[in-house]
């Protein structure tokens, strides 16, 4: 956990959503962009609230929020119905959705219409896709048909297995030239911005200094345009421990157990609820409430 000092908080942001054109503008002005996942309305508002630039409802909510192993299983419904209690809470940041697993790889019509059900459906301000390849087309696509478009190279969960695992990627020289490449199409093909997950920080660093579009690192160093990590990793509310890419700012799992654990000793001690719990009757009407029930009176019923 972090023992770093607390620094003052943002200021409070302005109303409106912020322009998707003000994020090349941070990358020119060398201001660095900040993105956090959120899956739902508590974690939007929170992240509305902090003052965040972007919010991803990433697919890692298979994993995260709805118990899967991984993010492939997760439905296109469901991402939808999770995109659309964030939007509902970020009204700040502009809000980008991941498109799940086969949603995206398979045409070009499939993917405008994935795109368009996160857009039209749960709110998002633009979408987030993997890979290169045949993922350049989708991108292009998707724009094409007036949609913005993130990109994510690097470790790609949705295809971690082709990859070897959840591993880092670009660490010998001509895996590390591939992504520059690649990052360069994707910036070709239309993307607005591009995640960098998992690679050295010099290689990141030569993918931002190369673009024009902001580069979003998380575990790629300091050197990518902006940052981003999973809501629940940065504040301690995950099951298992956060990979080395994080950096916890709090431990809120611990306090809730230890809430909820004092909740359940305070029902069997039978001390909650108290009196200051509960609400009270008028004298008169509890006294009338108790004459009724007498055995002597037969209209209880008709109380």
């Amino acid at each position: 956990m972090s023992h770093r000092p607390q620094r003052p908080g943002p200021a409070t942001p302005a109303p409106g959503k912020l322009p998707l054109t003000e994020l090349a503008e941070m990358k020119r002005r060398g201001q660095p962009i900040v993105m956090v996942t959120a899956y739902d309305h508590p974690s939007g508002s929170v992240a509305n609230a902090a003052g965040v630039d972007l919010v991803l409802v990433g697919d890692s909510a298979a994993t995260v929020m709805l118990g899967y192993d991984s993010t492939v299983p997760v439905s296109m419904d469901e991402m939808v119905m999770l995109t659309r209690a964030t939007t509902r809470g970020a009204t700040r940041p502009l809000v980008v959705a991941d498109l799940p697993f086969m949603s995206y790889q398979t045409d070009d019509r499939d993917a405008i219409l994935a795109a368009g059900r996160m857009v039209k459906e749960g709110g998002a301000d633009a979408v987030k896709v993997e890979g290169a390849g045949t993922t350049l087309q989708r991108i292009a696509a998707i724009t094409g048909a007036g949609m913005p478009v993130m990109g994510h190279l690097g470790l790609t969960p949705q295809t971690a297995t082709v990859l070897g695992g959840y591993k880092a990627q670009g660490r010998n020289a001509l895996s590390a030239l591939a992504l520059v490449r690649d990052a360069s199409a994707i910036e070709a093909a239309g993307a607005f911005a591009l995640v960098l997950e998992c690679v050295p920080p010099t290689v990141a660093r030569a993918i931002s200094e190369r673009l024009t579009i902001p580069t979003i690192g998380i575990g790629a160093g300091s050197g990518t345009d902006g940052q981003v990590l999973v809501y629940h990793d940065l504040l301690g509310l995950g099951e298992v421990k956060p990979p080395r890419v994080v950096e916890q700012y709090a431990d809120l799992r611990s306090a809730a157990i230890e809430g909820v654990r004092r909740y359940a000793a305070d029902v069997r001690d039978r001390s909650f609820p108290a009196a200051r719990h509960e609400y009270t009757m008028p004298v008169d009407e509890a006294e009338a409430f108790a004459d009724a029930l007498l055995p002597a009176n037969p209209v209880v019923g008709e109380i």
